[in-house]
C-alpha cells in the first residue's frame, strides 16, 4: 500500500515538472511573439493598454 503512494506521488511529481516545462515554453514563446509585435506596430500597443 505504501509503495502505490509513493508511485503516485512520483506520478504526480513528474506530470507537474512536464506541465511547468510546457508553461515555461509557452511563456517564452509568447515573449517572443510580444517582442517582434512590439517591433512592428507601436501603435496597436498603446490602444491595448488603454483599454486595460
Amino acid at each position: 500500500m505504501a509503495k502505490k503512494k509513493d508511485d503516485k506521488k512520483k506520478a504526480k511529481k513528474a506530470l507537474l515538472k512536464k506541465v511547468e516545462k510546457k508553461k515555461a515554453k509557452e511563456k517564452a514563446a509568447k515573449k517572443v511573439a510580444k517582442k517582434k509585435v512590439a517591433k512592428k506596430t507601436t501603435k496597436k500597443k498603446s490602444k491595448k493598454k488603454s483599454k486595460k
